[in-house]
Formats: C-alpha cells, sequence, structure tokens
C-alpha cells in the first residue's frame, strides 16, 4: 500500500500562538496527523486547554508559556521541546497581534508591537528551531502571513499589520533560499479573514461583511477548517519540492 504523504505520526511540531483561534486549529490539524504537538502562548489556562485537546486526539502534547518577543523566553521554551522529544520536525510561525489606527495617529507603542510579534518574533523562533533542523538534516517551517502581505484593504487602516506580514513573505523566501541545502522547506499560509478572536470586532460589523461579500468572489469568511489542507500540505513530505511559497487560503480576494 502507498503511503500516506500527509502522515505525520512520529513528527514533532511546534505552533506559536496556539491558546485559541487559527493556532489551535492549526494544532489540532497536526494532531490529528498523527503529529506530538508543543504549543506555545503567554495565556497558560487556555493553553492547557488545547493541550487536553490535542492529548484527547492521541498526540503527546505540551503547552509552553512562551512570548515570542522575548529570546531568551523563546531559547527557553524550545530548548523543552528539544528535551520532549528529541528533535523537532515542524515550526507553525503563527502568533500575532494586530491594531485599527489611522496611520497618521499610529503611535510608535502600536507601530513596535505589532512589528514585534507578527515580523521580529517570526525570524526569532526560526532561527532557534532552524538551528535544531540543520543539525538533523529536516526541517518543515511555516510562517503564518495573510492576504495583507500582498494586498491593503480600503476602509481598514492597518498599516503596521500590513507592513509586518509583508515582511513575513519576504522572510520566508529568505529563510527558504538560505535552507533548502539543509532539507528545509520553508513556506506561508496567506489566510484572508477567518473567525478568531483577534477578528471578532470586525466581522461583527455588517459593513465589513458587506466588504468581504464585494471584495472576495466567495463571498463570505473562511472557516477555520478550511486551512486544514494547507497546513497539513506544507507540515508533511508532500511539499518536499516547494519552499519559498505563500499560498493565499482566500476564497479568490488576491486573485482579483
Amino acid at each position: 500500500m502507498k503511503k500516506n504523504p500527509f502522515d505525520l505520526t512520529g513528527k514533532s511540531a511546534i505552533v506559536t500562538g496556539a491558546s485559541s483561534g487559527l493556532g489551535k486549529q492549526f494544532a489540532i490539524a497536526l494532531a490529528e496527523a498523527g503529529a506530538n504537538v508543543a504549543i506555545f502562548a503567554r495565556r497558560k489556562q487556555k493553553l492547557e486547554e488545547t493541550k487536553e485537546a490535542l492529548i484527547a486526539l492521541g498526540s503527546d502534547a505540551i503547552a509552553v508559556s512562551c512570548d515570542v518577543t522575548d529570546t531568551k523566553g523563546i531559547k527557553k521554551a524550545i530548548k523543552e521541546v528539544e528535551e520532549k522529544y528529541g528533535r523537532i520536525d515542524i515550526l507553525v510561525n503563527n502568533a500575532g497581534v494586530a491594531t485599527v489606527s489611522p496611520s497618521e495617529i499610529h503611535t510608535d507603542e502600536e507601530w513596535n508591537r505589532v512589528i514585534n510579534t507578527n515580523l521580529n518574533a517570526v525570524f526569532f523562533v526560526a532561527r532557534e528551531v532552524g538551528k535544531i533542523m540543520i543539525d538533523q538534516k529536516y526541517g518543515k517551517i511555516i510562517n503564518i502571513g495573510s492576504i495583507h502581505s500582498n494586498v491593503a484593504i480600503p476602509n481598514l487602516p492597518i498599516t503596521a499589520y500590513c507592513a509586518s506580514k509583508g515582511g513575513v513573505q519576504m522572510l520566508t523566501k529568505a529563510l527558504a533560499v538560505e535552507w533548502a541545502k539543509h532539507n528545509i522547506t520553508v513556506n506561508a499560509i496567506g489566510p484572508s479573514y477567518f473567525p478568531t478572536e483577534m477578528t471578532d470586532a470586525a466581522l461583527t460589523s455588517p459593513a465589513f461583511q458587506e466588504q468581504i461579500k464585494a471584495q472576495c468572489p466567495i463571498g463570505r469568511t473562511g472557516r477555520p477548517e478550511e486551512l486544514d489542507g494547507a497546513i497539513l500540505y506544507f507540515a508533511s513530505d508532500a511539499s518536499s519540492f516547494t519552499t519559498g511559497q505563500l499560498l493565499s487560503v482566500d476564497g479568490g480576494w488576491t486573485a482579483i
């Protein structure tokens, strides 16, 4: 019988920002495919809830409290995962924040918070995990970008977010080229709007829902499980010859 290329049995993964939202969904998808999953976030109670859900799926999951903007904390958390599993096969760089503010009044603090979390932290975590993957000559890194890696949106001033996610796309390409010789693939997923804590305020607005209907050919927000195929493709050996790519899962939004 031909092996299932999406089978992650025996693989170990890290998912950042996994206490809720898309990070939790990614962790569940990996666990359902057979991976053992270490989940990172700052909210310990929420992390424990996610961990229990993963264990129920058969994953040898661990929850690690980690602020991904703190490089010392990152190193400590990754060491804990390596000691637990012996290796790290998959990294999903998902942690992110957003702020809505017109650029002319955007504060230094708001800008730095978004860039530090959405871009700097993606590099910091990838750098530390990359060291392990280089030594083991294998790795799958998936960075979570956005449709805003490529496009802005009228009536929603999120310049810092767009800048950070555009940076994630080029960071993905640069790391992919640099680490390909080590049998490490680096790719990104670009979701449009999915229901999460971060998007709740926008998605409950009738005006924004109308904007989505107007700009998204499929005419709706995404369902979290509609990202499972993308995450499993990039996390598995099905994507062994795919690197440096951003896959937009956006209902056709960026095709216009």
